[in-house]
């Protein structure tokens, strides 16, 4: 056990990327922050820094101390009391990945903290598990674009080193959109033909990911899989999905379950600002008020580091020369 504080930061992540429903991920420049220590002989506190963390539960019903204890359990260790501080500039049911960049951290902090008795591949299968899919997990755990698969036991996965032109935008609207919801808009049965397109699709995607071949994203970033039936949901995203890559968008898609949109773009592109443009001024048009971000793929996972018992900086000393203006 750690004889101190164990302080995680972890990146947002975007899933599917259009075709790859469940199964791609691409971690994001937006972080969520966790510190860690136990407290022997005193109670769990959990502490919650920043906007957005309304509802969030401060007892041991909080997602971060359940996981916590997983991996406590997993590693045959006795619980200790802890305390938990997060602050996370990670939109909450946004489709950013908030709840997966969660998991990740919880996982990583209370595994340093317990001595790291468990891999990195074990909290994979740990996170996949408790997530129900790799995609937003995998991309939060190493960064860069995930390429992964579970089947129900185990998760595989690849990573792809995004290429240094590519860049990303995002629209995100100002209600939230559980992925509950999301799921439920989707059919019980797709037809063959839907399926063929979204595999190739996929396909191809992944391979101009992987070759740096930008120009194939366009073609290869459609989906016919979730995002037309997901579309009455986010009003105006079906024009947006349709328009955004002849307003300067190497692709365009939903990010996870939604409502946040994401736009590809080539970072030497001179046509930012009239993307940018059109997606607020398309999704106003449907009463629909939106922040954008210019994001970076993120190209690490988690970062580490482990302070001293006794120390009196606080944990938002600790991270304000980080958190996101």
């Amino acid at each position: 056990m750690i004889n101190g504080q164990v302080l995680v930061k972890v990146p947002a992540s975007t899933a599917n990327l259009g075709p790859g429903f469940d199964t791609l991920g691409m971690a994001l420049s937006l972080y969520a922050w966790i510190e860690m220590e136990a407290v022997p002989g005193g109670d769990t506190v959990i502490e919650l820094y920043g906007e957005g963390l309304e509802g969030i539960p401060t007892d041991k019903t909080n997602l971060t101390y359940k996981v916590a204890k997983l991996v406590f359990e997993e590693a045959g260790l006795e619980m200790p009391e802890l305390r938990i501080a997060m602050y996370s500039e990670i939109p909450l049911t946004r489709g950013l990945g908030s709840s997966a960049s969660a998991i990740v951290a919880a996982l990583v902090a209370a595994n340093a903290l317990a001595g790291s008795p468990l891999g990195e591949d074990k909290l994979f299968q740990m996170a996949s598990e408790l997530e129900g899919h790799p995609d937003n997990v995998g991309a939060s755990l190493f960064g860069g674009i995930v390429v992964s698969a579970w089947d129900g036991t185990r998760a595989e996965k690849v990573r792809i080193a995004p290429h240094e032109n590519l860049e990303v935008l995002v629209a995100i609207p100002s209600f939230q959109l559980s992925t509950e919801k999301a799921r439920h808009a989707l059919p019980a049965k797709l037809d063959m033909k839907d399926a063929v397109y979204n595999v190739a699709c996929s396909s191809l995607l992944v391979a101009a990911l992987a070759s740096g071949n930008l120009e194939l994203i366009p073609f290869a970033m459609r989906d016919k899989l979730h995002q037309p039936y997901r579309a009455p949901l986010v009003p105006g995203m079906s024009e947006i999905l349709e328009q955004a890559t002849s307003r300067g968008a190497l692709g365009i898609a939903l990010s996870g379950a939604g409502p946040t949109l994401l736009a590809l773009v080539d970072r030497s592109s001179d046509r930012k600002a009239e993307l940018e443009s059109f997606l607020l001024d398309t999704l106003r048009a449907y009463g629909i008020e939106a922040q954008t971000m210019w994001l970076a793929p993120a190209l690490n996972g988690p970062e580490l580091a482990i302070f001293d018992a006794g120390k009196t900086v606080t944990f938002m000393e600790r991270i304000k020369g980080e958190v996101r203006a």
